[in-house]
């Protein structure tokens, strides 16, 4: 049985997995090759069988694709169980230029590349950038997502008070540009049933983190109940985001098996849902976004 230590030393036991775990989002770029290999050979210990790194054109390459092939090699079985997205994030909106555009093109290309993302709308308290200017890099990415025919992964971040609402405004150029045809996930979901609903409505998948396994995040497990069994998945968003009882530990891929059991604990408890059917579920609709199957 794989442990992992929180930031005291004292070692958990990863639960066992009910079915294939899959972490549809983490950035495995914030370590070098050999760190990012080490971790994703304790997350096939742990069951996890995929992994999709995000990649930004305007942040991440050209070192990207050398470090993805030399992490790949030296991971052992999950290196054929990892590929990667690419998008600009709404931080580097502005920067979005025809050279950036062409470095997208590049990587969406790539015969590991599975969509485009993470992007959309960030109005939080590290944003610099104007809505405006978001929305024009977000409008830009999912019309390159509806021609390519690549699902997308949706960053979204509403303000800590007042106006405006990301969710609101991704929301409404998600009906205006349409949803991808291949799907659309809001990635780090960390709201709550309500906000989730109209997206839900439009066939929108929801990435629950562990987020969902803090005490005080009542409001996102219930989400992750009411989530309809077809749209829900699960993710790390490593290094950030580590699940109870982690946290403090820089988050790595394996941690997703804690959300996982989260998940199909709140949904058992409320539902009366199977654990193995959650399980079933998480894995069936990361292979189905991703068109793995």
């Amino acid at each position: 049985m794989l442990t992992l230590a929180d930031r005291k030393g004292r070692e958990h036991e990863v639960p066992e997995p009910l079915a294939p775990i899959a972490d549809t989002h983490g950035h495995l770029t914030k370590l070098d090759a050999p760190r990012a290999a080490a971790a994703l050979s304790r997350a096939w210990e742990a069951g996890i069988r995929l992994h999709v790194i995000p990649v930004d054109p305007t942040d991440d390459v050209p070192a990207f694709l050398a470090w993805f092939d030399e992490m790949r090699t030296l991971a052992g079985p999950m290196g054929e169980s990892t590929y990667f997205i690419a998008g600009t994030h709404p931080y580097g909106a502005a920067i979005l230029d025809e050279d950036a555009l062409a470095r997208l093109d590049a990587l969406l290309d790539h015969p590991r590349c599975l969509g485009v993302g993470e992007i959309g709308l960030d109005y939080g308290p590290y944003n610099e950038l104007p809505p405006e200017v978001q929305e024009a890099a977000f409008r830009t990415q999912l019309r390159i997502a509806h021609a390519r025919n690549l699902p997308v992964e949706l960053h979204l971040r509403d303000p800590e008070q007042g106006e405006p609402k990301a969710h609101d405004d991704a929301l409404r150029i998600l009906q205006e540009e349409g949803v991808p045809s291949a799907g659309c996930d809001l990635h780090c979901f960390t709201s709550g049933s309500a906000i989730m609903a109209p997206f839900v409505d439009l066939g929108c998948y929801i990435a629950f983190g562990g987020a969902a396994t803090f005490a005080k995040s009542n409001d996102i497990r219930a989400a992750a109940t009411a989530c309809p069994a077809h749209l829900i998945l699960t993710e790390t968003d490593c290094p950030y985001m580590t699940p109870v009882p982690l946290r403090g530990s820089r988050c790595e891929p394996a941690m997703v098996a804690f959300t996982a059991a989260c998940v199909a604990d709140v949904r058992a408890e409320a539902l009366g849902m199977p654990r193995e059917q959650t399980y079933a579920d998480l894995w069936a609709n990361a292979r189905r976004f991703f068109s793995l199957d």
